[in-house]
């Protein structure tokens, strides 16, 4: 946040929307007869540091410059959300100044059964696989010398054009902005079905605008883009990523087509009557990728809050985390058994992929940036970045204010009718960053429109 602004007193908090005053305000209230318990939050030490006690995944938020009383309220606005049935459960991890303020798991899993979200809980992030996996790959090629942005995609992939000679001229940048002048979605998966199939279809898709006219957020790009890491790393995208990116982090439990032996802490997302016809659990909800395999540029990717927590790490890291331990989990988000410090790329290459290109749109290469009613919130500032994803997941990482916030819900749990995460989201990231009392925090120039 600039200089210029006010210093916001701690106890002069902007008021919040009343239906999440609401919401807090519900949190403990249960049924008369007690068929409804309330919901609670667990912080889980992963396997490999059983011998920490749980409150070690968190310093004391006040050594950090934030206030415990308000983020003790954000965790009254996750139980409320929950007992209101906006996601069955959720995981989120909050860090500042490098440590961890928040690592928990609230509610549960959704299965029907009495499992509890934990900070190792695996989530589905749908679009978060184009942040977390896809652009970071590119970002790494790119670095390498092995991808240059402004050439055509079809230098890469030459049978991405299909023949068509206004594809030929698209760039991998363009691809990256949602400027290919590609639609936002085709339901392929209604005919067709794996990854040789799906290069045919994307050969033969006609543009709808003229390349770089204008911005439409496409899955059709990212999972160009997909294919084109393959080709140019001479790797499947998910054993790219794997080897380059998840095993340095220490991000274990990052994966795409998780083994069956993680079902149990993998939380369901949709019931799944139109095409599937069955639950659909340890499985990408998103149709496409499904179809296609399991492995795909736009979606696909299953994560934790802990793993992610090392990726957020990273980013406002300018791109390096510090190593820990291998069997001693610390209160900061580090690549776990690493002999030193992993370093994924230069502090220059996160700042170049993660600022906005340019006032016609908020799109970074890759990433987005806060506009109007954004899902950061109204306190996230112009330099800050994320991405969600459709099920019910969000990464939002503000270096001003060195605070990152991961957050993993399966919303579309029985449904993808509910939309009541959307101002649900929005809350969390607002508590979060006025929880921050050692440096300016105001509203967006903006914000809130």
């Amino acid at each position: 946040m600039g200089a210029d602004g006010p210093v916001r007193s701690r106890w002069r908090r902007p008021a919040l929307p009343l239906a999440t005053l609401a919401l807090a305000g519900s949190c403990g209230a249960g049924s008369a007869d007690g068929s409804a318990p309330q919901a609670q939050f667990v912080a889980i030490v992963p396997p490999q540091a059983r011998s920490v006690a749980a409150d070690s995944l968190e310093v004391d938020p006040a050594g950090v410059g934030m206030d415990p009383s308000l983020l003790a309220r954000l965790d009254s606005v996750v139980l409320a959300a929950i007992d209101e049935r906006v996601t069955p459960g959720a995981a989120l991890a909050i860090g500042r100044h490098g440590r961890l303020v928040r690592l928990r798991g609230y509610g549960l899993l959704g299965d029907g059964t009495d499992t509890p979200v934990t900070p190792t809980t695996l989530y589905d992030l749908a679009s978060l696989t184009k942040v977390v996996g896809t652009t970071t790959a590119v970002a790494m090629l790119e670095e390498e010398g092995r991808i240059a942005l402004d050439r055509p995609v079809v230098s890469y992939l030459p049978w991405w054009s299909g023949g068509l000679p206004d594809k030929e001229r698209v760039t991998v940048r363009q691809l990256l902005l949602h400027r290919a002048g590609l639609p936002e979605f085709r339901a392929w998966f209604t005919e067709i079905s794996g990854e040789e199939a799906y290069r045919q279809a994307l050969a033969a898709e006609p543009l709808e605008w003229p390349p770089g006219s204008r911005t439409v957020y496409s899955d059709l790009g990212a999972m160009t883009l997909g294919f084109l890491v393959s080709e140019v790393s001479g790797l499947p995208l998910d054993r790219f990523l794997r080897e380059r990116l998840w095993e340095p982090l220490g991000m274990e439990d990052t994966v795409f087509r998780p083994d069956a032996s993680l079902r149990p802490r993998t939380a369901p997302t949709e019931l799944d009557t139109i095409w599937r016809g069955f639950h659909v659990h340890g499985v990408v909800h998103d149709e496409n990728a499904y179809a296609m395999g399991g492995v795909a540029g736009h979606a696909g990717l299953f994560s934790t809050a802990l793993d992610l927590s090392i990726f957020a790490r990273m980013m406002v890291g300018g791109g390096a985390v510090p190593t820990c331990s291998p069997t001693v989990l610390e209160a900061f988000p580090c690549a776990r058994g690493a002999s030193g410090p992993v370093r994924i790329f230069a502090p220059e290459t996160v700042e170049r992929y993660t600022r906005r290109n340019d006032p016609a749109s908020s799109r970074a290469l890759g990433w987005d940036t806060p506009s109007g009613r954004s899902s950061a919130g109204d306190y996230f500032g112009e330099r800050a970045f994320g991405h969600t994803g459709f099920t019910g997941t969000s990464i939002w990482i503000d270096s001003e204010l060195d605070l990152f916030v991961v957050l993993l819900t399966n919303r579309v749990n029985p449904s993808r009718s509910n939309q009541r995460h959307v101002p649900f989201r929005r809350t969390v990231h607002d508590l979060a960053a006025m929880a921050i009392v050692d440096q300016p925090v105001r509203p967006r120039e903006g914000a809130g429109r």
